[in-house]
């Protein structure tokens, strides 16, 4: 093959290789879901022992079976918090019926404040199908990870602190497998048409 026939296998190859790529981060970015899993998708999320806000220990098993929402934060969280799980709660309301073949979940990343008991009042201003989770700060670390999640104490005056954080919401399918970041940003019957489709 001659030189310049090989340049331009390359450069085709390259751009080919350019526009998938382009077109996965599109996907992900938009909420909207690709039909097979990439490689680096798959690689989300994974096996934990948590702790429930009643005080069961909870693990990835314990959410098979049934499509669930994954959500990142703590309860001194000012405003992305809540209002993540406002949208996540108004999406279930419009789930009707549908809504106990789903579920919702809150990790918290601030274990040193949220206690179960903590977490069991935070969960009492939103939908009764939101479950929360803490741990030590190991198991923590070990969720966090695993679901690729940024998270950083950040002081504040007077010996105060919070937390900076990851606010993607994950979706994942019945086996806990990741299936793509789900946009919260759009119309609660859109959301909870979306997710539907995995019920």
């Amino acid at each position: 093959m001659k030189p310049a026939t090989v340049r331009v296998v390359v450069m085709l190859s390259a751009f080919v290789a350019g526009v998938v790529l382009f077109s996965t981060i599109i996907l992900l970015v938009s909420g909207r879901t690709p039909t097979t899993l990439a490689p680096q998708a798959a690689a989300i999320g994974g096996p934990f022992q948590l702790v429930n806000e009643d005080g069961k220990v909870t693990t990835e098993q314990d959410f098979k079976g049934k499509p669930f929402l994954v959500f990142f934060g703590f309860t001194h969280c000012p405003d992305v918090c809540p209002t993540a799980l406002f949208e996540v709660s108004e999406i279930f309301r419009k789930l009707g019926k549908e809504a106990d073949r789903a579920r919702a979940v809150f990790i918290t990343v601030d274990p040193e404040r949220d206690t179960p008991e903590k977490l069991k009042e935070y969960l009492s201003s939103f939908d009764p199908h939101l479950s929360a989770l803490t741990g030590d700060p190991a198991a923590i670390a070990q969720v966090t990870k695993s679901y690729r999640v940024y998270s950083k104490k950040v002081p504040l005056d007077g010996g105060e602190y919070t937390m900076d954080h990851t606010a993607i919401v994950y979706l994942m399918d019945k086996e806990g497998r990741f299936v793509a970041p789900f946009n919260l940003k759009r119309k609660p019957e859109e959301a909870a048409a979306e997710l539907r489709r995995y019920l």
